[in-house]
């Protein structure tokens, strides 16, 4: 099979998708789409490409299965804009080659992200890593973004004054806070990426991250528009059952009604979100 061109592919490559009050996502190159998975998967018994219905049943099969080796025959490179959280959130990720800029060789730039008010809420009473779903009112939110411009400003100013003096560019650095924007190129396989997809799509990620990874999930679809609707079908809208969660469901389906047999706790909480959800949990 010759190199694979994919059309929508072709058409967003290089174009800047916004992410952020400054981010950015920009696919850079690509490596396969839908055929190159449907060719790595027959390439053992040697068939041609058959219909699209067919091929889009493999695919299925494939995702639907677990048989990931020919998902990773589709890479992905990426240029991303991000904030230093985001990317440190990012980078626990260990499945992808990263190239990103170096604050020891280069100037960095005044660029730090503030959250959208409507982002920006107290911590949340049920989730110890998150926050709230209820934002602050405008004026507290106005007041945080205030603080947190008033705090960029003043370490900017002295990492500018610390390079004016010539002190080294890796020393400057170190007060920079974490809202600063970094840049790197990303590249990763398919199947790689669906994990991150699926991790960093769930709602107990940073809303920050997920905005980037709808990004990316987006661009990936315009290479591999049936691999990723197979993984939105099978993955991202379907639930994983533990052996004691099965066991809830033949319960119920089967109209048992042994109390000692049921969950309980927050066992059966977290069994309840799933079935409510319809959503990786």
């Amino acid at each position: 099979m010759a190199h694979c061109v994919v059309e929508e592919a072709e058409a967003a490559l290089d174009r800047e998708f916004p992410v952020l009050d400054r981010g950015f996502v920009r696919l850079v190159d690509y490596l396969g789409g839908d055929e190159r998975v449907v060719q790595a998967a027959r390439v053992s018994y040697g068939a041609e490409t058959k219909s699209y219905r067919e091929d889009a049943g493999l695919i299925d099969y494939l995702m639907r299965n677990r048989h990931t080796s020919p998902f990773e025959q589709v890479v992905l490179t990426f240029h991303i804009k991000l904030p230093l959280f985001v990317a440190r959130q990012w980078v626990r990720h260990r499945t992808a080659r990263i190239n990103e800029i170096s604050g020891r060789y280069s100037v960095l730039k005044d660029e730090f992200y503030i959250p959208a008010p409507e982002h920006i809420a107290l911590q949340s009473a049920d989730n110890k890593q998150g926050r709230s779903e209820e934002p602050l009112d405008s004026v507290q939110a106005g007041q945080v973004r205030d603080a947190l411009a008033s705090g960029q400003r003043d370490a900017y100013a002295a990492y500018s004054s610390f390079i004016e003096r010539g002190i080294a560019r890796e020393l400057a650095r170190i007060n920079l806070p974490l809202s600063l924007y970094t840049e790197w190129y990303w590249q990763i396989d398919l199947h790689n990426l669906f994990h991150f997809l699926s991790l960093r799509l769930d709602a107990h990620a940073q809303k920050e991250i997920r905005l980037y990874a709808e990004t990316l999930l987006a661009l990936a679809r315009k290479a591999a528009p049936r691999c990723c609707d197979s993984f939105d079908r099978h993955i991202l809208g379907g639930v994983t059952f533990s052996r004691d969660e099965a066991a809830e469901l033949r319960r119920r389906l089967t109209g048992s009604s042994a109390p000692e047999q049921g969950l309980t706790g927050k066992a059966l909480e977290r069994f309840e979100e799933k079935l409510k959800s319809g959503r990786q949990v």
